[in-house]
């Protein structure tokens, strides 16, 4: 597995992406998305991501014990979401609390709109 490093999303600059069904992205539009898809496309950032979506927030003590992986290795699955512009996180005490980003989703699934026939 790479240990490159995915940059940090500019929320912002997603928006410009019309959906790839109705033109192609050109180079920069498809760098600006595409860490977005890539922390997705680890099959424990997946699940990761499904557990958050499913609740208003979560606490990292209740995602840990839901995979056979050391807390530092979860950490570092949940730091690449948050890199990638799709979770926020909120330190409180002792627990970091994470939350769904959904303009992230909103832009995500405007970029794979298709559109109807």
């Amino acid at each position: 597995m790479s240990k490159q490093a995915l940059p940090v999303v500019d929320l912002h600059a997603v928006a410009c992406c019309p959906p790839i069904a109705a033109r192609p992205l050109d180079a920069d539009q498809a760098a600006v998305v595409a860490p977005m898809f890539k922390a997705l496309g680890d099959p424990v950032r997946l699940r990761l991501m499904s557990m958050i979506a499913s609740v208003p927030e979560i606490c990292v003590c209740d995602l840990t014990p839901a995979f056979d992986l050391s807390g530092p290795t979860v950490s570092h699955h949940l730091k690449v979401l948050r890199d990638a512009g799709l979770v926020d996180s909120e330190r409180r005490g002792t627990w970091v609390w994470y939350r769904v980003r959904p303009e992230a989703f909103r832009r995500l699934g405007a970029l794979l709109e298709i559109g109807h026939s």
